[in-house]
């Protein structure tokens, strides 16, 4: 598959189970009558950048069955050139183009539809072709998507409650005509015009923040969003002056600006001055140090412009400027120079950093809540891992560690990573009150067994006593160390603007709020999902709120319960570690010391992932298997997951914990593991924590290598219990310390290890141990890892990329391996294949900067120009608020997948909707319908329309390009 039909999805799991990822999947498809009547549609669009651009096409076959298809166009001007295509096979002769089908898609029954896609090149424009063929056939109705902008009103502009908003916006269709532009806020909509000029007057709106969009729909029901636009109410009728962002960060003999506006129009004309008021010196304004404002320009923003002076000096200055105006309360704007003499300092890749860097903080582009928590992704109209886009996962939480460690590296400022650790805490580490009966949690007796199941029909699964568990070893010490119960871990996802209404334990108002969706075995996809709350008080779902719908059992207590997802954690220690290595080197440790400490506690609550399930030895194979005593329960390895829960009523008075049976390659992390044995600042206080960590990194190195592929590439992982319920594995499977080889572990809708992302993020970790500290065992793993990963990346002519996205697994590991030193021996039985190929933009960064760490210790010239090339490659898919390449999400037709829902069970979702066993994942989630991007959706589910094309804007994709842009800075300087 292209990028475009697979996109990148996660999941996670819960107590009675798991956690996900989920793949786009092609219309399904039929032969052909041997005389077939083609007729045909073609939607074609691009996404341009200076000189060139990707064109996603989609054909839909109109007529008779296709058996077998040829594209035929013709671009408009000499200049338009192919450069490489994707899932079709491509030719251009002059101006004339054709793609012919592949293999997997070139049946094409009536009404189904495939995409495809190229890159190409231009100069001067980039007209779209007006005419396309399918096997010499004219198409007709190829229609194009219309284009639409608000003008009305701009990022960042401020009004005063109750307000009156001007709400107004262009649209035009390059194929036909307008037929009504939506106005949005949120996922609300507003008002619909039908006619140009496309406008609306938002009445009476409240202080808050708001969110606004235009939806332009055409003739044909094609229809494009407008990139959202944010905008605050007052509740203060005082005028005020609208400065954003108020923080970010001048590159040393560089540049960067904040936008200035008047909250209201004013009387006369008003003079805006902006000055340093204190701080460095070498900080000064560059332009728009005197701004004048009319009763016509008021809410238009103007730049202010800062610079940073070239001098000597090793130390990131700072300064305040002050934005004045007569009648106008004064505003701070806090500025962080990136001094060049700090390593890697006067290096474009920082430059280009401090660029992402200040959009990511800017609140006109609405990466962070009011509450100052990173959303998944800018748009909202999202199913991935979380099933809405304003959702959030601890793995944001720790990718907004890693961004402000490294801009503490950047600029010496770390009270942004200390506030970045707060937030987290905050709102993402479940308190005490949160978690509130962990006193009656029995250690010699820490959860009751649940088996799994692969079929989603078979839940809820019972309890069953009569299987025994172990014993939990280390939660007396952690209590001991810390003088607690509770647990110190990230919870995995949050409802971070409470769209689903759960609130907190059910009062429907607080936010952010715990929820969770996945607890239904290997089989469940996010779109089979049904979300429920963290602290269930029954007073949503049915008469035992949630519980009944995933666990078995004769009655039902009102509790709480949480997921950590261990990954997420380890990368929150992997930043502490980093932030530690800066701070230390300039002299300012002492600033983070606390942030610092907290990861150490969290790294010693993170060995609950090391642990089976249920406490169980390695090597189970039945039910009725060994129940560990101690520390034999232990894999040393970063599971998938351990959860902790208990009654919300303290005279009920119980409480469990669990580890996780399941290990994937992805979750390993021998940088944090390492850092947690040997770095002083990071040892964790428990009797047990320093030893534990220092015998994972051995474990986790040694299956990486029982699960290198012959090619290089690492395999899925090992399970302690077969299909979830300790089955005995399939004869033959070979073993690491007694757990099965599972190629697709944790998760099957789609494998688990199909996706390149999985290699990059992990190996990245495997390359900044090597980089810390030179391990030969590391370079081994990496020098032949990065082999064929360079092989399998394409850098072209035109500086754009392609680096592999969905793999394909044959054969296992050579054998048996229990050694507590050595490494496992070669594996040529087991071999992987690129099935096809992305542009993602997080995943290009997180591998740069696995080449780059490797580059940068091995003196590997190829690793290091790959790396290079991949973040020059990132930065041509620039637009207003980040990275983002578009995506073709024929993967949203299974919105309307049936919810699984036992026969007789019903219930409600806070807002009304029911849950019974017509339930669709679109049923119990309404709130979609008023998405602004939900009309895309809808025309592609009736086929009336192409496969929505999204460009979204992930937090941690932003981040992972991001901190690849400033490390290459630092590394290469």
């Amino acid at each position: 598959m292209s990028y475009t039909m697979f996109a990148r999805l996660r999941r996670r799991l819960a107590p009675a189970f798991l956690l996900v990822l989920i793949a786009g999947v092609t219309t399904t498809l039929t032969a052909a009558p041997a005389s077939a009547a083609v007729a045909c549609d073609v939607t074609y669009t691009t996404n341009d950048w200076s000189g060139g651009f990707t064109a996603s096409v989609t054909i839909k076959n109109t007529g008779d069955p296709i058996n077998g298809w040829t594209l035929g166009f013709t671009f408009p001007t000499t200049t338009q050139k192919l450069s490489q295509g994707w899932s079709a096979t491509w030719a251009q002769t002059a101006q004339a183009v054709t793609a012919k089908n592949l293999d997997w898609n070139g049946n094409l029954a009536t009404g189904a539809s495939t995409n495809i896609g190229f890159n190409g090149t231009f100069s001067g424009t980039n007209p779209k072709p007006t005419a396309f063929t399918v096997n010499g056939v004219t198409c007709g109705g190829a229609n194009q998507p219309p284009t639409v902008a608000l003008t009305s009103p701009t990022a960042g502009q401020t009004f005063v409650a109750p307000a009156t908003v001007p709400l107004a916006a262009t649209a035009s269709d390059p194929g036909g005509s307008i037929a009504k532009v939506d106005f949005y806020q949120g996922t609300t909509l507003l008002n619909s015009d039908t006619v140009a000029p496309y406008a609306y007057s938002w009445p009476n709106v409240p202080a808050g923040s708001y969110s606004i969009t235009a939806r332009a729909t055409d003739n044909l029901g094609a229809t494009t969003t407008s990139a959202p636009v944010g905008i605050t109410v007052t509740a203060d009728s005082t005028p005020a002056l609208v400065v954003s962002p108020t923080s970010l960060a001048v590159p040393e003999k560089g540049t960067a600006a904040f936008g200035v506006r008047l909250s209201r129009a004013p009387t006369g004309n008003v003079t805006v001055a902006t000055a340093r008021t204190s701080g460095d010196t070498d900080l000064t304004v560059s332009s728009g140090g005197s701004l004048t404002f009319t009763t016509a320009n008021w809410n238009t923003a103007q730049n202010v412009t800062l610079a940073a002076a070239d001098d000597t000096d090793t130390t990131a200055g700072s300064a305040t400027f002050t934005v004045s105006a007569t009648g106008y309360a004064s505003v701070a704007v806090a500025a962080t120079e990136a001094d060049d003499d700090l390593p890697g300092g006067d290096n474009e890749y920082v430059k280009r950093f401090t660029e992402l860097y200040n959009e990511l903080h800017d609140p006109a582009n609405g990466y962070f809540s009011p509450e100052g928590v990173p959303y998944h992704s800018l748009e909202t109209f999202m199913v991935e891992a979380p099933d809405q886009g304003h959702e959030t996962t601890s793995e944001a939480f720790s990718y907004y560690l890693w961004l402000e460690a490294v801009y503490g590296q950047v600029t010496g400022d770390w009270a942004k990573f200390n506030t970045a650790w707060g937030v987290m805490e905050k709102y993402i580490i479940p308190a005490t009150a949160d978690q509130p009966t962990n006193s009656f949690y029995t250690p010699s007796k820490p959860a009751t067994y649940i088996p799994e199941s692969t079929s989603i029909n078979n839940y809820p699964s019972p309890l069953d006593t009569s299987v025994s568990v172990g014993s939990d070893p280390i939660a007396n010490e952690l209590k001991s160390a810390y003088g607690t119960g509770d647990i110190y871990g990230m919870h995995w996802l949050l409802d971070v603007d409470n769209t689903y209404k759960f609130g907190r334990c059910g009062d429907g108002t607080t936010k952010p709020a715990y929820i969770n969706t996945y607890q239904r075995g290997p089989e469940e996809s996010v779109f089979e999902t049904i979300p429920q709350p963290s602290c269930d008080t029954f007073k949503h779902g049915g008469p035992n709120g949630f519980l009944d719908l995933f666990v078995k059992d004769s009655s039902y207590a009102k509790q709480w319960k949480y997921t950590n997802a261990p990954d997420a954690d380890a990368r929150a220690v992997q930043a502490a570690y980093w932030a530690e290595t800066w701070a230390k080197a300039q002299g300012k440790e002492s600033q983070i010391s606390a942030s610092v400490t907290k990861a150490a506690k969290m790294g010693d609550y993170l060995r609950y992932s090391m642990y089976d399930k249920y406490f169980k030895k390695p090597g189970c194979t039945s039910p009725s298997c060994a129940a560990g005593t101690g520390k034999d329960a232990s894999n040393y390895l970063l599971s998938w997951y351990y959860a902790w829960g208990g009654a919300t009523d303290a005279s009920a008075g119980w409480a469990w914990r669990i580890g996780s049976s399941h290990n994937h390659s992805g979750y390993q992390n021998p940088l944090a593991a390492w850092a947690l044995s040997n770095v002083a600042e990071l040892k964790p206080k428990s009797a047990t924590g320093v030893t534990d960590w220092s015998t994972s990194l051995t474990r986790q190195l040694q299956f990486y290598k029982w699960l290198q592929s012959a090619e290089g590439a690492i395999a899925g992982g090992a399970t302690n219990s077969w299909e979830g319920h300790y089955g005995t594995p399939p004869a033959g499977l070979p073993k690491f310390f007694g757990m099965a080889y599972d190629w697709q572990p944790v998760y099957h809708d789609p494998p688990s290890n199909q996706w390149f992302g999985f290699q990059a993020w992990t190996m990245e970790r495997v390359a900044e141990y090597y980089y810390a500290t030179g391990n030969a065992d590391a370079k081994a793993l990496l020098d032949k890892w990065v082999t064929w990963s360079l092989a399998n990346t394409t850098i072209n002519a035109d500086g754009t990329y392609q680096i592999p996205s969905t793999l394909r697994w044959t054969g296992q590991p050579a054998g048996d391996f229990s050694s507590a030193s050595g490494m496992p021996a070669a594996n040529p039985g087991l071999h992987v294949t690129v099935a096809d190929y992305t542009q993602d933009v997080g995943v290009a960064g997180a591998y740069a900067k696995a080449l780059m760490y490797y580059a940068a210790k091995a003196n590997h010239a190829a690793a290091r120009t790959t790396a290079k090339a991949l973040l020059d490659g990132v930065w041509k898919y620039r637009d207003a608020k980040g990275v983002s390449v578009p995506e073709t999400k024929t993967d949203y037709k299974r919105v309307g997948d049936p919810v699984y829902v036992p026969a007789g069970w019903s219930g409600t979702m806070p807002n009304g909707d029911p849950i019974n066993s017509n339930s669709t994942f679109l049923s119990i989630r309404s709130f979609y319908k008023n998405d602004p991007d939900y009309a895309r959706v809808d025309a592609f589910l009736k086929g009336t329309g192409p496969a929505p094309v999204f460009n979204y804007h992930r937090f941690w994709a932003q981040v992972d390009v991001a901190v690849a842009l400033a490390e290459y800075g630092r590394l290469f300087p």
